[in-house]
């Protein structure tokens, strides 16, 4: 059993969630999203829609963090742009984690 879970502890991967936060307006395209942060030089893993919000998945935090900025600048007001928990993640998972967490 610990084989199985083994990777599920040490995971790197990360997450973020776009989401329309005022009326009247929509998604922006995904492959505009992943054109601007290609040409920021932050690489991504995936884009999906989900629930009319996209997520994209970063193979690191530091892109995360890095994407998060950008997608600040890059979208106008009326996008919530947030960390993203998968349904089903567990807490206890993400305290077991050895990556140093950042707040803010």
């Amino acid at each position: 059993m610990l084989v199985i879970f083994l990777p599920s502890l040490f995971r790197n991967e990360t997450a973020l969630q776009i989401r329309v936060s005022r009326q009247g307006t929509t998604l922006p395209d995904g492959f505009y999203v992943y054109q601007r942060l290609n040409a920021e030089g932050i690489p991504i893993k995936s884009i999906t829609p989900d629930n009319n919000s996209l997520v994209i998945r970063f193979d690191t935090q530091e892109q995360s963090i890095a994407a998060e900025k950008v997608l600040h600048q890059m979208l106008p007001y009326g996008f919530d742009i947030s960390q993203f928990n998968p349904p089903g993640s567990s807490q206890l998972m993400n305290r077991l984690s050895l990556r140093k967490q950042s707040v803010g």
